[in-house]
């Protein structure tokens, strides 16, 4: 095959299945990719990624990160901080900041432990456990809501709403108009009860904290602008987090022995869910503005061009991490760039490690080995994250 056969397109299916393939070819025959049909550029390599991803005067977030909104370019309304650039990202971000420090997610763990717990211990002694239904679509909900202060009886409202907006039909892009994009509108309610019911909880944090904005005024920020920031948190922490379960249960069966090192010696978790994110990331790509014309390997990108920075592959990419294909729950490997890099790098990044690494040790302590069964699993329909909306496995013995 020459490089005139070599065709990427997020929103194929059959390429989604196993991207790896063609990522491989990317990278060595086209580093900088160019689908006329669907009309972006691409970068695959780990370098070039990470660099772009730094890049924030000729590749702005401005317009979007995900590839569908970046080429509609609809109007953001003020708030939505993953589509920010500095100085107001540099403002909104350090706000977000506060809810997210190491003190406040160690908080959670027994929290989050327990709920592992009451998801698992009903299953113990039967022969099936799905990752994802029984795990994955309840844990991180469950968790955003201790943080945001939801009543248990709203949180399945909160993950469909978070679902909704990242499904798109199999083979095509997110539906997305020029005229609008998202105004956290679903979550008016939760913020107006929490007006009238403050408590120790970050829509109450979000909704009394004062902060210097950008014209100099010292204020705090309006129902709305919480409203969009718990929509944005909510959407992250629970759809992406959720697809990292459904991995875990697939990729460990495929490779028992490292699993069996798990089993005997816990301590390895930690690094075994590095590796996952690793090789498997929820979040395959995210997507740039491209500003003003810039030139990648002796080609340019047009200004005004949407430009797809390809995260799973430049997590898979040989010039970083030596035998990328390979699984390795002892990898020595520099920063992946699952949660990004730079001034947009994950702010939840340390609350899904803490999620994966609990359900894990959970599962573990369970059921030690397992097998999937693949022909029931459920692939989830979206481009925008990549994973299972049901990975059913066989469970061996109960420890």
């Amino acid at each position: 095959m020459g490089a005139g056969d070599l065709y990427y397109d997020p929103y194929d299916v059959e390429i989604d299945a196993d991207p790896y393939p063609v990522y491989r070819r990317l990278r060595d025959e086209a580093p900088l990719y160019h689908n006329e049909r669907l009309g972006f550029w691409g970068l695959s390599r780990y370098e070039d990624v990470v660099a772009a991803l730094k890049d924030l005067k000729r590749l702005t977030s401005t317009k979007g990160d995900i590839l569908e909104v970046v080429m509609a370019a609809p109007v953001m309304p003020p708030g939505i901080f993953i589509n920010e650039d500095p100085p107001l990202h540099t403002i909104h971000r350090a706000l977000v900041s506060r809810m997210f420090t190491p003190k406040k997610i160690k908080a959670l763990e027994e929290k989050i432990r327990a709920f592992c717990a009451a998801c698992l211990d009903p299953l113990v002694g039967g022969d099936r456990f799905d990752f994802v239904l029984d795990l994955g679509a309840e844990l991180p909900m469950r968790t955003i809501g201790m943080l945001f202060g939801i009543p248990d009886s709203e949180q399945p409202s909160l993950r469909s709403t978070a679902q909704r907006a990242l499904r798109n039909q199999p083979g095509k892009p997110l539906p997305v108009t020029k005229e609008k994009y998202f105004d956290g509108g679903n979550y008016g309610e939760y913020v107006k009860w929490r007006v009238d019911n403050p408590s120790d909880d970050i829509i109450t944090e979000l909704l009394t904290l004062e902060f210097t904005d950008l014209s100099g005024t010292v204020r705090t920020l309006t129902r709305k602008e919480v409203q969009i920031f718990v929509g944005v948190i909510a959407g992250a922490g629970v759809e992406t987090t959720g697809r990292l379960f459904g991995w875990i249960g697939k990729v460990l069966a495929e490779h028992p022995d490292q699993r069996a090192e798990l089993v005997a010696d816990p301590t390895l978790i930690p690094r075994a869910v590095e590796e996952l994110l690793r090789y498997e990331p929820p979040g395959p790509h995210v997507a740039r503005y491209v500003t003003e014309d810039a030139e990648f390997h002796g080609q340019t990108v047009p200004a005004g061009s949407a430009l797809l920075l390809m995260l799973s592959s430049a997590n898979h990419d040989e010039r970083q991490f030596p035998d990328s294909e390979r699984f390795d729950i002892h990898r020595d490997f520099g920063q992946h760039v699952t949660f990004g890099h730079g001034a947009h790098f994950c702010l939840g990044s340390g609350l899904a490690r803490l999620e994966g690494r609990i359900a894990l040790e959970e599962v573990l302590k369970r059921w030690p080995d397992w097998e999937v069964d693949l022909s029931a699993a459920r692939r989830a329909p979206t481009s925008t994250v990549r994973g299972w909306d049901s990975m059913p496995a066989l469970i061996g013995r109960s420890v």
